[in-house]
């Protein structure tokens, strides 16, 4: 498979991934999926941490084949000077370097952006961490659940009543990723528009955990700021704008409605029999419907306690009031939607077994991304990279007597 010529946007761009678990491999995944060359480097002792997380299939993890799709992985051992050197002959011939060690690390390796930048000026490297790459917490770890923390989301996240909870997946990372992938695509530009490859100015993208987080938090400053106002918890509703919550159906199925928008609201309340709120000019505007918020949630409630999910789905839809089912991973893999979209592909394992992946999002007209091979096994490239880099059979031979692969 991996003999196939790359395809889509990105095809013909190089890219070396140095680093383990989320947020550098994810980024790079991305990169992959869409037609770069990803090379990502793996210590020959196990390789990527991610390879035993979670639900295994013969000794690795299940989101191995996803996280690491269409990449190449070559062992290095970076505690050994050869393995560094091939590290830097790699990072001196990629368009992107992806990293996600801490700030400081590449820099002992002879690997750090002002060290390529002297030698190739074109270098982009988009650096991962916690807190980014200055300022007085730099050094320390920055995992996603501290970026989630300090950059907000898990404050607003839960009930007032009850501490902070996490989303069921690791969004900070996630979140970090991609905005590690704009930045990417920001610095690719700007190095073409001024000289190319080999000529352009390159830069670094210092992407940091937290701040990737919040960057999504909406207006929380300038309400602090002007207004005093902190955002609260508010468990499945949406703050300050009413009604939009979750809902519990009589057969225990939870549900979504959006009834927010003023004619909205209005198609919500007389599909559900309440013509007196419908009707009530108090909350023909959000600003009123915010004051009675609990009296609109236990009456969407009332109601939803007399449906079940497909006829009180059934009703919504006929009102055209948005709202949704919240899905399982079960309910995905049938709906119509999902499918209809092609939201699965199909693939084996190595010993034929078939499983599905989740496919590549979003989705060009033209140039879409695909999987080319999933997740690799550990050092499965490493012949056919470095002879790329002019290694003969001998030299590779020794290399792996050496332990440096």
């Amino acid at each position: 498979m991996t003999e196939q010529k790359s395809s889509g946007p990105l095809a013909g761009i190089k890219v070396l991934e140095l680093g383990t678990l989320i947020a550098g491999p994810f980024c790079a995944r991305m990169l992959a999926e869409f037609g770069a060359e990803v090379i990502k480097i793996e210590s020959p002792d196990g390789g990527d941490p991610i390879r035993k997380w979670r639900v295994l299939k013969d000794g690795t993890s299940l989101w191995w084949s996803v996280q690491a799709r269409n990449k190449k992985s070559v062992t290095l051992n970076m505690k050994s000077e050869r393995g560094r050197a091939i590290a830097r002959q790699l990072a001196l011939e990629a368009d992107i370097i992806v990293e996600n060690y801490r700030p400081g690390v590449l820099e002992k390796w002879d690997l750090g952006y002002e060290q390529l930048k002297v030698v190739n000026p074109a270098t982009i490297m988009v650096r991962l961490s916690g807190f980014g790459q200055t300022g007085p917490m730099k050094d320390l770890p920055g995992f996603g659940a501290i970026g989630e923390s300090m950059g907000g989301l898990r404050y607003v996240s839960g009930h007032a009543d009850r501490p902070p909870v996490r989303v069921g997946v690791s969004i900070g990372d996630s979140v970090a990723a991609l905005h590690g992938v704009i930045g990417a695509m920001m610095a690719l530009r700007h190095r073409d528009a001024t000289g190319g490859r080999f000529e352009g100015e390159g830069q670094m993208v210092d992407v940091a955990l937290y701040e990737s987080v919040f960057n999504l938090m909406e207006s929380l400053v300038p309400e602090y700021d002007h207004a005093g106002v902190v955002r609260e918890r508010t468990g499945g509703a949406l703050p300050g704008i009413v009604p939009s919550n979750t809902y519990t159906t009589s057969d225990g199925e939870n549900i979504v409605i959006a009834g927010n928008g003023d004619a909205i609201f209005k198609r919500l309340m007389l599909a559900m029999g309440r013509i007196d709120l419908a009707g009530d000019p108090q909350l023909e505007r959000n600003d009123g419907r915010v004051q009675r918020t609990r009296e609109i949630d236990d009456a969407i409630q009332a109601w939803c306690d007399t449906q079940d999910i497909d006829s009180a789905l059934t009703v919504l839809k006929a009102a055209d009031v948005p709202a949704g089912k919240i899905y399982s991973v079960r309910d995905m893999m049938t709906d119509p939607q999902f499918l209809a979209r092609g939201m699965f592909e199909q693939h084996q394992f190595a010993d034929g077994t078939p499983v599905k992946l989740p496919a590549i999002s979003p989705k060009l007209s033209a140039t879409p991304g695909r999987t080319q091979w999933i997740g690799p096994a550990l050092g499965e490239h490493n012949d056919e990279v470095l002879r790329s880099l002019g290694y003969s059979d001998d030299d590779i031979a020794a290399m792996k007597r050496d332990k440096v692969l």
